[in-house]
């Protein structure tokens, strides 16, 4: 990516970029020769580096208003700019609805809905003072466009994340791009966690059309298009990265393959 699009000269902060897809998508923008500022409440175990450069690491908690609020201005006034923030940060453990309790479910929303609105108003602010603007990248998910057995919490601020980037499009153009990545399952150093050894990895990419999970380099690259200059016509977008998405269950069911039409084509398949 870094050989089509130059950022150079542009300042990146990834929210929970030390690690997983947070830390992939602050490579990408170091490939792409952005000054990039990490934060999460911990360090990183190992700098993350990419091209020669090192991306640069504040702690911050995002659930901390007042911090937050700080943040942003002191990465303007190190830097003299602020042109792109990607609200990565988020997650979730797997917990039935019945078994959390609401305040543990709603600590899930806090994290995954309420800190990017706050980092976004804080970020908002500062990119409203500079000639360029900026661009905000919300990092989704496929579990905020289906079901999230487990993850309900999660997905459903996931669900909001995406509306509530679409709004914020709308009330912060032209000055202020914002776009939202929807990544599928990725695989990172904590994959073991979600879907086990390598076999069962194996049996989970399999269940994606191109085979195989997205790196967190993929998401990364998207997240470097919608920042840069090529994507300057977009906002209010949702960029699917998900590898095709989701075979229907409802095929395999019927006993078609991938290769082959149903053996009775004319009585239909679709639910």
């Amino acid at each position: 990516m870094a050989a089509i699009i130059d950022l150079t000269g542009r300042v990146t902060v990834v929210t929970g970029g030390t690690q997983g897809v947070g830390a992939g998508i602050a490579r990408a923008f170091l490939e792409a020769a952005a000054d990039v500022v990490i934060c999460a409440r911990r360090p990183p175990e190992a700098p993350v580096e990419a091209a020669g450069r090192t991306a640069r690491f504040l702690p911050l908690d995002l659930r901390e208003p007042d911090a937050v609020g700080a943040f942003f201005p002191r990465v303007r006034d190190e830097y003299g700019r602020l042109d792109t923030l990607v609200n990565n940060a988020g997650g979730a453990p797997f917990r039935l609805l019945g078994e959390g309790g609401a305040a543990r479910h709603a600590r899930v929303v806090e994290l995954n809905l309420l800190a990017p609105l706050t980092a976004s108003l804080a970020a908002h602010e500062v990119m409203l003072g500079q000639r360029a603007g900026g661009s905000i990248v919300m990092i989704g998910s496929v579990s905020g466009t289906r079901p999230s057995p487990g993850t309900a919490a999660y997905g459903a601020a996931k669900a909001g994340l995406d509306s509530l980037a679409r709004s914020m499009a709308v009330e912060w153009a032209p000055r202020v791009r914002v776009n939202t990545v929807v990544p599928g399952m990725v695989r990172t150093e904590l994959s073991h966690l979600h879907y086990g050894d390598e076999d069962g990895i194996d049996a989970v990419a399999r269940t994606v059309p191109l085979g195989r999970l997205a790196t967190p380099a993929d998401v990364g690259d998207a997240c470097v298009f919608l920042a840069s200059d090529r994507a300057a016509y977009i906002s209010g977008a949702s960029l699917h990265v998900h590898g095709g998405g989701e075979r229907p269950a409802f095929l395999d069911a019927a006993g078609v393959n991938r290769q082959h039409a149903p053996r009775h084509p004319t009585k239909g398949l679709a639910p």
